[in-house]
């Protein structure tokens, strides 16, 4: 056997094993909740000219923001299948389904935060205080670029960008001041400069902040928020009984100033009803007078004689209802 033979045996072995591999390992499927996507050389297959700032989810990014996370868009294959790779191809599968966490979970850490489950925090007036909740997120599946080849470890991104956003809002937390508030709101708010106070009272509120302060994960790590819920703030366990105490004093003057905002609103009504009825019987007396100057009016109009025969028959009316008169004497 010539050296040309063993080398067109060898070559012609490869290729049988190679083709044989790419049958037996070349054909995957996806998951319903799955998405896929192919690489080959390492290098994603992409959507000639199309990127995230296309798409809406740039629309919460910031301008400063826009060039930095301008990730291209990827094909996508979604789920079904037999699908068919070859050897040079990777498939990168990827689970979209919404997973719950602790907002204390810590992907890097996972006995930091009391064990994932209370998040500390510094308030306003510098009171360290334990915040606990969930988040639920997910994978984007308009940004698989950013989630699969943007950061190294998105989860840890994204969480880390929650607990910033979430920290920071604590700090600089003050609850909205409505207009027109009358001088129980107005006196309940001032009292109410204790950080925690506003931040229990406004848990919606500051869910609500997080959420909005959030919607640009999508454009950045590829992971949707799909929903924060603050649950509970609690101090720290030696300043709990001068809070309760505190909010003890609160109630109390609130009960107080409750009870005498009632009072002088009742007052207020009855003060009303009572130049109302005054008013009514003003008009009541009056408004005889204005008949009676109107139907004068319209005598005169009606000729110079009108009146006086009019007095004539008003004073033939009145001798008819009287038992004397008195007359003037003449000598």
């Amino acid at each position: 056997m010539t050296a040309f033979e063993i080398f067109a045996g060898l070559l012609f072995g490869i290729a049988i094993y190679l083709i044989g591999r790419a049958l037996l390992t070349g054909f995957y499927t996806v998951a319903p909740n799955e998405r896929a996507v192919l690489t080959s050389f390492g290098r994603a297959h992409r959507v000639r000219g199309q990127t995230t700032l296309d798409t809406p989810l740039a629309d919460h990014l910031s301008e400063a923001d826009r060039q930095r996370y301008n990730y291209p868009q990827i094909e996508v294959i979604p789920p079904g299948g037999p699908y068919f790779c070859w050897p040079w191809q990777r498939v990168h599968k990827v689970n979209i389904a919404i997973v719950t966490a602790s907002i204390g979970y810590d992907p890097d850490s996972p006995e930091a935060n009391q064990g994932g489950l209370v998040l500390d925090a510094v308030t306003q007036d510098q009171l360290n205080i334990g915040v606990t909740g969930q988040i639920r997120f997910g994978v984007c599946e308009g940004n698989l670029y950013a989630f699969l080849f943007g950061v190294k470890s998105p989860v840890s991104h994204v969480m880390g960008y929650f607990v910033s956003i979430l920290r920071e809002r604590i700090a600089t937390f003050r609850a909205l001041q409505a207009q027109g508030q009358d001088l129980t709101q107005q006196i309940e708010v001032h009292f109410e400069g204790i950080s925690i106070n506003d931040l229990r009272k406004n848990l919606n509120l500051l869910n609500e902040q997080m959420d909005a302060e959030c919607r640009s994960s999508s454009a950045r790590y590829g992971i949707q928020l799909d929903a924060s819920l603050i649950t509970g703030i609690d101090p720290p366990n030696q300043i709990e009984s001068a809070l309760a105490a505190i909010n003890t004093a609160h109630n109390e003057v609130s009960s107080e100033l409750s009870i005498a905002q009632a009072l002088a609103d009742q007052r207020i009504e009855e003060s009303k009803k009572a130049v109302e009825i005054q008013t009514m019987k003003a008009e009541a007396e009056v408004e005889p007078l204005r008949w009676l100057a109107e139907q004068l009016r319209l005598l005169r109009e009606s000729g110079p004689e009108a009146i006086p025969g009019y007095l004539r028959n008003v004073k033939l009316d009145l001798f008819q209802r009287v038992r004397q008169v008195f007359l003037p004497f003449k000598p």
